[in-house]
C-alpha cells in the first residue's frame, strides 16, 4: 500500500458526481441548498464536497456535533463580506432548533448555500422552516454490486488483488452492510496485515469485524415496527420474526415491541382468536420477569402465535364506528326503563318502570331496547367468518332471531 497518513477511504474519494458509487442522479452540479439524507458510507459527503468545489465559491466545513453558534455566526459574517459562500455541515441533525433557525435569513437572502448531511430522517430532526428552503436528496445504502465496484477500485489503487477466496470476498461485502467507508476501512486492515494466502470466510473473521447493525431511533424505530405489524397482519410468520430480530439487534426497547404486539392482538386478531391477546400479555409478563436475553423468546412466541392466528378487525371497526356515533348523537339519556330508582321521586318519574329482567325470560333474553330514546338501534359489531368469530356470528344471528320472534308475538 502506498505510504500515506490519509485513510484509504479518503484517498479513493471521488472527484466527480458520476464517480460516486451507487449515485444515480444527474452529473450536472446543483448549486441550490440541499439536505443530503442517507445511511453512513453512501456518498453524501463526497457529493457535498464535489458540489462545493464546482461552485467556485469559498466554502467552509463544520460539524453539527462540534460546531457552536459562534462558529456559525463567524461563517455568516464571512458570507456577508464575500457576497456568497458554501457551508458544509456534517451531521446537521445534531444542531438544536435555535441553531437551525439562525441559518434562515442567510438562506433567504441568498448569501449562503447550505449542504447538510444527515443519517436521520430530516422530517423528524430538522425544522420545517429550514427544510422548506432546501432540497432533500436521498441516498441509499450501497448494494453488493456497488460494494464490489469499490473493492475493484481499491485493488487498482493498491496494485494488488485482495487476499480473499470468492466466498470471503462476498462475505466482506456482507460485513460492510451497505457502508462503503466501512468496507474500505476493512480493506485497509487486510492490506496492512498482508496475509500470504487467500483467506476463507472463517479466516477473514479473524482479521476484520462485522459492522454493527444500523438502527436509528427515529427512522428505524418507526419503519421497522411498521414492517413487523404489517407482516403480522399479513400472516407472514417468517417476515415477522425477521423484523422482530432486526429491532432487537438494533437495541430497540422490547417493551415498546410488546406494546405493539398487544395492540396488534386486539386490532388485527381480535375475537377471531381471543388467545392472541393472552399470549401477548403473557409475553410482556414473561419478559419483565426474565429480562434479556431469555425473555426475548417470549416475544418470538407471541409473534409466531399472532402471525398464524385467524384475523379480524371487526372489534376495531366497531369501536371506531361507535365512538363516532357517540360523538354525533350528543347527550341522549339512557331509556328510563333500564335506570335504577333509588328514591321515591325517581320512581314517580318512571325510572325502572317496565324493565324486563332477562333471567326471567326464556333463553335469558327479553329483547327489550337498550339504546337511548331518540336513537334507533344500530349494528356496530359485525364479526367475520373466521376463527372464534364464526361462533359469535351464530350467536348474533340467534339473538336477532329471538328478537324478531318476540316482536312478532308482541
Amino acid at each position: 500500500m502506498p505510504p500515506s497518513s490519509r485513510p484509504l477511504a479518503d484517498l479513493l474519494r471521488p472527484t466527480a458526481l458520476q464517480d460516486i458509487v451507487g449515485y444515480s442522479g444527474t452529473s450536472d452540479p446543483d448549486f441550490s441548498s440541499q439536505i443530503l439524507w442517507g445511511p453512513p458510507g453512501c456518498g453524501k459527503t463526497s457529493y457535498a464536497r464535489i458540489i462545493a468545489k464546482a461552485s467556485g465559491l469559498q466554502n467552509v466545513a463544520l460539524s453539527g456535533v462540534t460546531g457552536t453558534t459562534a462558529h456559525f455566526k463567524d461563517v455568516f459574517q464571512l458570507a456577508e463580506r464575500t457576497g456568497k459562500i458554501v457551508l458544509l455541515v456534517d451531521e446537521i441533525h445534531h444542531l438544536n432548533k435555535s441553531q437551525q433557525d439562525i441559518f434562515l435569513p442567510y438562506l433567504e437572502n441568498g448569501t449562503l448555500i447550505l449542504l447538510g448531511t444527515t443519517t436521520e430522517n430530516p422530517s423528524f430532526e430538522l425544522r420545517p422552516a429550514l427544510l422548506s428552503r432546501c432540497k432533500v436528496l436521498v441516498f441509499s445504502r450501497l448494494s453488493d454490486a456497488s460494494l464490489e465496484q469499490l473493492l475493484q477500485r481499491a485493488e487498482t489503487f493498491l496494485k494488488n488483488p485482495l487476499p480473499l477466496d470468492p466466498t470471503a470476498r462476498q462475505a466482506l461485502c456482507t460485513f460492510a452492510d451497505g457502508d462503503g467507508r466501512y468496507l474500505l476501512n476493512m480493506v485497509e486492515v487486510l492490506a496492512a496485515k498482508r496475509p500470504d494466502h487467500a483467506l476463507s470466510v472463517q479466516e477473514l473473521e479473524n482479521f476484520v469485524q462485522k459492522r454493527s447493525t444500523v438502527y436509528d431511533q427515529a427512522e428505524g424505530h418507526y419503519n421497522l415496527i411498521s414492517a413487523l405489524h404489517k407482516s403480522l397482519r399479513g400472516s407472514d410468520v417468517d417476515a415477522a420474526l425477521y423484523w422482530l430480530a432486526r429491532m432487537l439487534q438494533g437495541g430497540e426497547d422490547p417493551l415498546y415491541i410488546l406494546r405493539r404486539l398487544i395492540r396488534f392482538a386486539v386490532e388485527d386478531v381480535g375475537l377471531a382468536d381471543p388467545q392472541a391477546l393472552l399470549q401477548a400479555v403473557a409475553a410482556q409478563q414473561a419478559y419483565v420477569f426474565l429480562g434479556s436475553p431469555e425473555g426475548e423468546l417470549a416475544l418470538a412466541q407471541a409473534v409466531i402465535y399472532g402471525a398464524l392466528a385467524p384475523k379480524s378487525n371487526a372489534g376495531y371497526v366497531a369501536f371506531n364506528e361507535v365512538m363516532d356515533a357517540a360523538q354525533k348523537s350528543g347527550s341522549f339519556p339512557p331509556p328510563k326503563h333500564i335506570l335504577n330508582a333509588p328514591t321515591p321521586f325517581m320512581k314517580e318519574q318512571g325510572y325502572g318502570k317496565g324493565y324486563a329482567y332477562d333471567h326471567d325470560y326464556k333463553d335469558a333474553f327479553s329483547g327489550q331496547n337498550y339504546f337511548p330514546e331518540g336513537m334507533a338501534p344500530q349494528s356496530f359489531y359485525r364479526p367475520v367468518a373466521r376463527g372464534f368469530e364464526r361462533d359469535l356470528q351464530k350467536r348474533l344471528a340467534w339473538f336477532e332471531k329471538l328478537r324478531q320472534d318476540l316482536k312478532g308475538k308482541g
